[in-house]
């Protein structure tokens, strides 16, 4: 099992690095996942686990994740009473890919005793309105996921969690700016035709 030993923890300046929610983030190739397992093992019993993972080999984290999911939630596969639910909640410093929400969706609609969070620090190649990116994370909803942008108390809780460093979360010059815009894209994503928001489009229209 991954636990918090200083080992498996992020260095600070690798953290701000990968996680900066700025506008372009060019040179971040890389994808971190931070994560936190839990499942309800009895009344009074809470299973929890917490690590991180990232790009191994050419295989995106949320592929590679699901390799460990074995260790990480015994008794995911189980028959009967023995069969456990989890919840795991994903900190992803991108959005997943196209080709990964489609994987991950399949998996979960196969695996109805396992939830799924991810929370997000940037949103990758969603700028145009028909991407195949954009679709994957509609299909991700359909499956169940909840999926949000990073705003600063999550950041704050991966600091205290993931994050080898003995100073206080200082928010970087536009935290909250560029998670406001996210946030607003990411729901137009998620419900393009719902909660279209207009306000963009009529700031460039000078009303």
């Amino acid at each position: 099992m991954i636990t918090k030993l200083n080992s498996v923890l992020l260095p600070r300046k690798k953290f701000l690095y990968h996680y900066k929610n700025m506008r372009w983030a060019r040179g971040r190739c890389e994808t971190y996942l931070c994560f936190v397992v839990k499942s309800r093992v009895g009344p009074d019993s809470l299973s929890f686990d917490f690590g991180h993972l990232r790009n191994r080999n050419g295989c995106h984290v949320e592929l590679l994740f699901l390799r460990y999911l074995g260790a990480l939630c015994p008794g995911l596969w189980g028959y009967g009473s023995g069969k456990v639910s989890y919840s795991i909640t994903w900190f992803c410093s991108w959005s997943p890919c196209a080709n990964c929400s489609f994987r991950l969706a399949q998996f979960l609609n196969k695996t109805p005793n396992l939830r799924l969070r991810i929370f997000v620090s940037r949103l990758y190649f969603c700028d145009l309105e028909d991407s195949r990116e954009r679709e994957g994370l509609r299909i991700l909803k359909k499956a169940g996921v909840h999926i949000t942008v990073m705003s600063y108390k999550d950041y704050f809780y991966c600091w205290q969690t993931f994050v080898a460093a003995e100073s206080k979360f200082k928010p970087w010059d536009g935290l909250q700016q560029n998670y406001v815009r996210l946030a607003r894209k990411l729901n137009r994503i998620l419900q393009p035709c719902e909660t279209e928001d207009f306000r963009d489009a009529f700031k460039l229209l000078g009303l």
